[in-house]
C-alpha cells in the first residue's frame, strides 16, 4: 500500500542525472500517483524542454510529467482559457516558486499533492507553502540530503558532461554525444577512417548499413531497399550514441543512400530526401587520392570520382560545411581531430 496518494517532485533536471532519478524513483515507490514538474528560466544548453520531457517520460513512464518554458506555458494557459502567466526566473524568491508550483498543480493539472520529495533543506518550507495553498497537509520527504548515495550535482555535470557520463542514464547521455559523419566514394577510406577515429577517441562507430544490406541481398537491391537502408542507418546512430564518448563516428549518412537511390533508380522516396537533410556536428569528405581497391563489391574506378563530385555538389547545395581528408590514414586522423578541436593523436611518420 503506497504511503501517499499523490507525490510531487520539482526540478530543473538540466540534465536529468542519477541523483534526480534517486529522488523520483523513491517518490514513485511511495506514491499511488506521481507528478514530476520541470522548468528553468533561463534555459541551459543541451537541456531544451523537449529533451527534458523525453528523458523523464523514458525513465519514468508512469509519472505525470509537466515540462515548461514560457511558450509551453502560454499554450497551456490558452488551452484552458487562463490568464497568461510567465515562468518565474531562477533567481526569484523561494515563495514565488512555491506558489507558482501550487498553481501549476491546481490550474494546469487539476489536482493537489499530499507529499513533496526533495533532497534539499528547503523542502520543509516548500511543503508548508503547498499545504497553505491546497488547504490540507503536505509532507516533505527528504531523500539523500547528504548526497552520499549519488554524489553528483547538476552544476558539476553541466561543467563536463562527458566526465560525469556515469551519472547519466544512456538515453540522457546520448543527447550530448556529437556526430561526426564520413562520406566518400567507393574505396575512399571512409569506413577505415570512421573506425580509426572512433578507436583514437575510445568511442563507438556506426558501420555502413547499406553495405551490410547489399551483402544480405546478394547485391540485388530494389527501390524500396533505399528507404529501408536509410532508416536502419539512422536507427543504428540513435542506438549507438550512448556508447560513444563525446563523439560518435558515423560511416556514411542517409545522404549516401540518396545518391544510390538516384543513381540506381532515378528517383528517391520523399522520406529518404528528408532523411538526407539529417544534420551532423562535423562532416568529413574522404578524397579519392589513393589507388582504387576492388573488393568484389565495388563498381569501376571512374564511379568513385563521380561519387566524390556528387558529394561536393550536394554538400554545397545544402550549405553544409565539410572538411576534406587527404593522404594516408595517420594524416587523416590527425586532420579530423584538429577539425574537432582535439589534439593530434597519430603523428606523421618521417
Amino acid at each position: 500500500m503506497p504511503a501517499f496518494r499523490t507525490g510531487l517532485v520539482v526540478g530543473k533536471f538540466c540534465p536529468l542525472h542519477l541523483g534526480h532519478e534517486l529522488v523520483i524513483g523513491h517518490a514513485a515507490r511511495q506514491c499511488a500517483e506521481l507528478i514530476v514538474i520541470s522548468y528553468t528560466k533561463p534555459e541551459f544548453d543541451g537541456c531544451a524542454p523537449a529533451r527534458r520531457e523525453r528523458w523523464l517520460r523514458s525513465r519514468f513512464p508512469a509519472a505525470t510529467v509537466l515540462v515548461l518554458d514560457d511558450a509551453r506555458l502560454a499554450e497551456q494557459c490558452a488551452a484552458r482559457s487562463l490568464p497568461l502567466r510567465r515562468l518565474p526566473g531562477n533567481d526569484a524568491p523561494d515563495d514565488v516558486h512555491r506558489t507558482f508550483v501550487a498553481w501549476l498543480c491546481t490550474a494546469l493539472l487539476g489536482r493537489t499533492v499530499d507529499a513533496v520529495f526533495t533532497s534539499e533543506d528547503y523542502g520543509d518550507g516548500f511543503a508548508a507553502t503547498l499545504a497553505r495553498c491546497f488547504g490540507h497537509p503536505v509532507r516533505h520527504v527528504c531523500v539523500d540530503r547528504a548526497r552520499s548515495a549519488v554524489p553528483v550535482s547538476g552544476t558539476a555535470v553541466r561543467a563536463d558532461v562527458h566526465r560525469h557520463r556515469a551519472q547519466l542514464a544512456p538515453v540522457v547521455y546520448a543527447d550530448f554525444v556529437r556526430r561526426a559523419c564520413f562520406l566518400g566514394g567507393e574505396s575512399s577510406g571512409k569506413s577505415t577512417m570512421a573506425e580509426a577515429l572512433a578507436g583514437a577517441l575510445g568511442s563507438a562507430w556506426v558501420p555502413e548499413f547499406g553495405r551490410t544490406w547489399w551483402e544480405q541481398c546478394d547485391g540485388r537491391l530494389v527501390y524500396d531497399d533505399m528507404l529501408h537502408i536509410a532508416r536502419r542507418q539512422v536507427d543504428a546512430e540513435e542506438r549507438l550514441a550512448a556508447d560513444g564518448c563525446a563523439w560518435l563516428s558515423c560511416d556514411t549518412s542517409p545522404l549516401t543512400t540518396l545518391f544510390y537511390s538516384l543513381d540506381l533508380f532515378g528517383r528517391a522516396d520523399p522520406e529518404l530526401v528528408r532523411l538526407a537533410e539529417r544534420p551532423y556536428d562535423a562532416v568529413f569528405l574522404c578524397a579519392p587520392d589513393f589507388p582504387f581497391v576492388q573488393d568484389g563489391t565495388r563498381r569501376e574506378p571512374p564511379f568513385r570520382l563521380k561519387q566524390h563530385a556528387w558529394y561536393e555538389r550536394a554538400l554545397a547545395e545544402r550549405h553544409i560545411p565539410y572538411v576534406i581528408l587527404e593522404g594516408a590514414l595517420p594524416q587523416r586522423v590527425d586532420r579530423a581531430r584538429e577539425a574537432l578541436g582535439l589534439p593530434p593523436y597519430l603523428k606523421e611518420q618521417p
